[in-house]
């Protein structure tokens, strides 16, 4: 199944943080690519990891 999500990326303190609100995935970098590329590897672990029950569970609750 294809999913969109969402990449937000925020200023806070020294650094970023990085969030999909989709997938409830958060990380951090010390620049906005960083923040994004640690994101990405976040949310690509969380794909392999869960099951695709909980994916589909994770993504429909924040979607409501």
């Amino acid at each position: 199944m294809n999913y969109q999500i969402t990449a937000l990326i925020e200023r806070e303190g020294d650094g970023y943080v990085s969030r999909c609100p989709e997938l409830d995935v958060c990380s951090q970098g010390d620049s906005i690519e960083e923040a994004r590329a640690n994101l990405q590897e976040a949310v690509e672990l969380f794909l392999e990891c869960a099951s695709p029950e909980e994916i589909e569970e994770v993504y429909h609750a924040a979607r409501v």
